[in-house]
């Protein structure tokens, strides 16, 4: 959400954030609808005064035993008067923020101007991408080991779903615990297990809704499956104003995820890269304005930091105005190498939102010794998808006879197993 305020004070500017996104101008009409709703607002005012006014001279004139009818006449012409302005207000207010809600956040000004992810800005490479003879994917690897079903799973719940079984179901589980236990207990994250299923109005602060309801899964109650721990951790400072004291508050989630991938028909159809459902460690900041790009690079290390435990090879990517989500101001995405499709693939997104998402949940903060508050600004990002992670582990340290070998951290969540073999 936006500060009309702001808007207000600078027009052009806030279209020129507009357009860099691709949308149109549109200051004018909502400073129109803005200037109709604060006319009306002061109209209501001014009958508020002169019907306290009147009712005073009511009860004067019944005090001194005269006729007071015209003046209870007055009144009820300026209540039902007041009754139609409010109704309008109400309808203007409404109008008003369907369209705020619409809006994508304004970026911030070293975000890269492009058209598409082609347009992305290379930070940095981290790690050489291993040179392997006849890379195989996932899905060759998985199916090898007798450990990966995507046909039991299609024909149980349709496509873009998987069974993992064996080893490779315990690599997944030991690749979710190792980040946790990073972010826990290296990097200060509060763990938390949030619902699965949240309300409209959460999805609403956080930005998915009213826009994407169509990348969603809806239940039949009016609750909808969450398609990333983001929701319920952002929403866990909604309506809440906090000590300025108290922040940072960084929270990490494990859950699975829930994406219908409406946009994604034709794209990615093999294997595991863009699925229903998959598992991820999310990270979340709630943070002051000061803190906030600070917070974001903080987050990005956490999430570097998982990759490079790993040994596996990435880049770090600044991503331009047409590749951008809605709600952030700024995001840095993390590619991480897969030698089976041999390219970066993304596995994590690190964004800060500036005070978009926290305006939008009424989310506040108030410093020792002042009365007043300002929003927070909260941060999210992936640390990392559980599901990718798995795909570049298996790829990388493949061998030759398609067994994979068990990167060295994570084999004390695997009982001390160091290489997955066919069954």
């Amino acid at each position: 959400m936006h500060d009309l305020r702001w808007i207000r004070d600078n027009p052009e500017a806030f279209d020129r954030a507009m357009a860099r996104r691709g949308e149109a101008a549109v200051s004018a009409e909502l400073l129109a609808l803005d200037e109709k709703k604060r006319s009306l607002q002061t109209e209501l005012q001014s009958l508020q005064q002169h019907r306290n006014t009147v009712s005073k001279e009511i009860g004067a004139a019944k005090k001194a035993g005269g006729d007071a009818d015209a003046l209870m006449r007055e009144v009820a012409s300026i209540k039902e008067r007041m009754a139609g302005l409010e109704e309008r207000e109400r309808e203007l207010s409404d109008e008003l923020s369907q369209w705020l809600a619409r809006l994508p956040n304004v970026m911030a000004d070293d975000v890269p101007d492009g058209a598409d992810e082609g347009d992305n800005v290379e930070c940095r490479r981290v790690g050489e991408p291993r040179e392997i003879s006849d890379a195989r994917d996932h899905v060759a690897l998985g199916e090898g080991l007798g450990m990966l079903d995507f046909k039991s799973a299609t024909d149980m719940a349709g496509s873009r779903f998987v069974l993992l079984r064996g080893g490779l179901a315990r690599l997944e589980r030991a690749l979710g615990q190792f980040m946790l236990d990073i972010h826990i207990a290296e990097h200060g994250f509060e763990e938390v297990q949030p619902p699965f299923l949240v309300g409209s109005e959460a999805l609403f602060g956080t930005g998915q809704l009213p826009k994407f309801g169509e990348d969603l899964f809806r239940t039949t109650d009016d609750r909808w499956l969450i398609p990333t721990s983001e929701v319920p951790l952002t929403n866990m400072v909604a309506d809440r104003i906090l000590s300025a004291d108290d922040l940072p508050m960084r929270l990490t989630a494990l859950t699975p995820c829930f994406r219908s991938e409406a946009g994604a028909a034709g794209r990615d159809t093999r294997g595991m890269i863009r699925m229903h459902q998959f598992n991820k460690v999310e990270m979340v900041c709630i943070t002051t304005p000061e803190n906030s790009d600070a917070e974001q690079q903080r987050m990005l290390t956490c999430a570097e930091t998982v990759l490079q435990r790993l040994g596996l090879a990435y880049r770090v990517v600044n991503l331009c105005s047409g590749d951008i989500g809605f709600s952030a101001r700024r995001t840095f995405d993390i590619e991480v190498w897969l030698p089976g499709q041999a390219r970066y693939r993304e596995i994590s997104s690190v964004s800060t939102t500036g005070d978009f998402q926290a305006r939008r949940m009424n989310a506040r903060m108030r410093k020792a010794g002042e009365k007043a508050t300002q929003f927070v600004h909260t941060l999210n990002g992936s640390g990392v998808a559980v599901g990718r992670a798995l795909i570049a582990v298996m790829e990388t340290f493949q061998q030759p006879d398609g067994s994979i070998v068990v990167p060295e951290p994570l084999r004390p969540y695997m009982r001390g197993m160091d290489v997955l073999r066919p069954a």
